[in-house]
């Protein structure tokens, strides 16, 4: 069976998508399209910005969605998907690849949660870090010990977890996962604590969008984040969507099922080969590739 995965925030690149708007008159239609949609040129700031522009979240979570369902639908016939999942924002570009989505819902609601989530990150200073050669359940239990917000935010792959909180939280779970022997404990450069519950005011946002865009069954069996099992229930998708921003991103468990329920191959789709890095580290013999 063959799976396309969705990459999220941090694949993005200056000149992503460029090719493509070059290259295909459907892409460049939906490039255009997108222009309209979200009121400004994005299309001058992927193709031709620079790497601070690309991380402005108003710009990077919507560049990135849109180099991967434009580069999907460019695929036309090819793009025979038995499963799909994106990690984090990349299950947007995953529910409109595979229908259960339009691109105009699926963008207007990416933009959406990109502007919700820079709110709730100007509320409280909080970040995130990535830990590395270190159990599960031991990341787990010293982010509960802890009397601040920090929680495992994004199971990547086997011995790699990243954490989410507030400033002071983070700071005292890598002091103790450090102290315990984790191969790597550090702070990544993002602007807050995205998957964790300081989200929640973003979250609430987002809901009324979420209720209001429309939902079809896809095309086939979408594993999402949140239950990180296949999803075909439309009102199921859009529950598990709520609760995606304030829940973690279960990679490892999603890969896993996956190959459990027959994957045989992985096509990463979109920008980077992040996604195939982490796939691998879970099944070194299974097969990977870009779209």
């Amino acid at each position: 069976m063959n799976a396309y995965v969705f990459p999220g925030q941090g694949a993005q690149f200056v000149g992503m998508g460029k090719e493509l708007y070059e290259q295909s008159p459907m892409a460049r239609e939906l490039f255009e399209k997108a222009n309209e949609i979200l009121g400004f040129r994005i299309t001058d700031l992927m193709f031709e910005g620079t790497d601070e522009d690309l991380k402005q979240t108003k710009v990077t979570q919507p560049a990135i969605f849109l180099h991967s369902v434009i580069l999907a639908k460019t695929l036309g016939e090819d793009f025979k998907p038995d499963m799909v999942a994106g990690h984090s924002l990349g299950e947007f570009s995953a529910l409109v690849a595979s229908g259960a989505l339009s691109f105009e819902d699926g963008l207007v609601l990416v933009s959406k949660r990109a502007m919700a989530m820079q709110k709730a990150c100007e509320l409280e200073a909080s970040t995130m870090a990535a830990i590395l050669g270190m159990e599960d359940e031991v990341v787990e239990k010293v982010c509960h010990e802890i009397d601040e917000v920090v929680v495992p935010a994004n199971y990547n792959t086997v011995g790699q977890i990243v954490i989410s909180g507030s400033e002071k939280g983070i700071d005292a779970a890598i002091e103790k996962l450090s102290a315990l022997g984790a191969r790597r404990a550090l702070k990544l450069p993002v602007g807050g604590a995205f998957h964790s519950p300081l989200m929640e005011p973003a979250r609430v946002e987002l809901e009324k969008a979420i209720d209001e865009a429309v939902v079809n069954a896809p095309v086939c069996p979408v594993y999402q984040n949140v239950p990180a099992t296949a999803v075909t229930d439309p009102a199921e998708i859009k529950e598990n969507l709520k609760k995606q921003l304030t829940a973690p991103v279960k990679w490892t468990q999603t890969v896993k099922n996956m190959l459990a329920d027959g994957a045989v191959s992985f096509t990463e789709v979109g920008p980077g080969t992040v996604l195939q890095g982490l796939i691998k580290k879970v099944d070194r013999q299974v097969a990977t590739k870009s779209a």
